[in-house]
């Protein structure tokens, strides 16, 4: 789930608009400097991979699945995830975490990726972003 809000930010810088990503729950695995370099992909629950959902608990299917995703995404000359936050913040993204979040996983500012702005309530972001079109995925 980390690539559609990604390209989503790169579509919106492209074209010119400010854009802020707010990171909370899953999302943090995408900024914790920890597992940004290290994400996987899993078939369970996940309408996308077209596969019966019994396969998915298999062992080695996460596995195959993410191999399968990364060479998708490579073959389509999509940044791997921290290459597109470096784009992403290098074309003026802006980059939150969400403080509730990092309570919950006893993370800090300093447990995150470099570019992250802060980490904000949900209530900042909403006001930071008053009057912008949001998105949740």
């Amino acid at each position: 789930m980390a690539y559609p809000g990604l390209i989503l930010a790169n579509a919106a810088l492209g074209e010119g608009i400010e854009t802020h990503l707010f990171f909370t729950f899953w999302g943090f695995e995408i900024i914790n400097k920890k597992t940004m370099g290290g994400l996987k992909f899993t078939p369970i629950g996940n309408p996308a991979t077209h596969l019966p959902q019994g396969l998915g608990g298999l062992p080695g299917m996460t596995a195959i699945a993410t191999a399968k995703m990364r060479k998708a995404i490579a073959d389509l000359d999509v940044p791997d995830v921290p290459e597109f936050l470096e784009q992403i913040v290098a074309s003026g993204g802006h980059l939150w975490a969400c403080k509730m979040s990092a309570d919950m996983n006893h993370l800090v500012d300093e447990d995150l990726y470099d570019e992250v702005e802060g980490i904000i309530s949900a209530s900042d972001f909403i006001e930071m972003t008053e009057g912008a079109q949001l998105l949740f995925i």
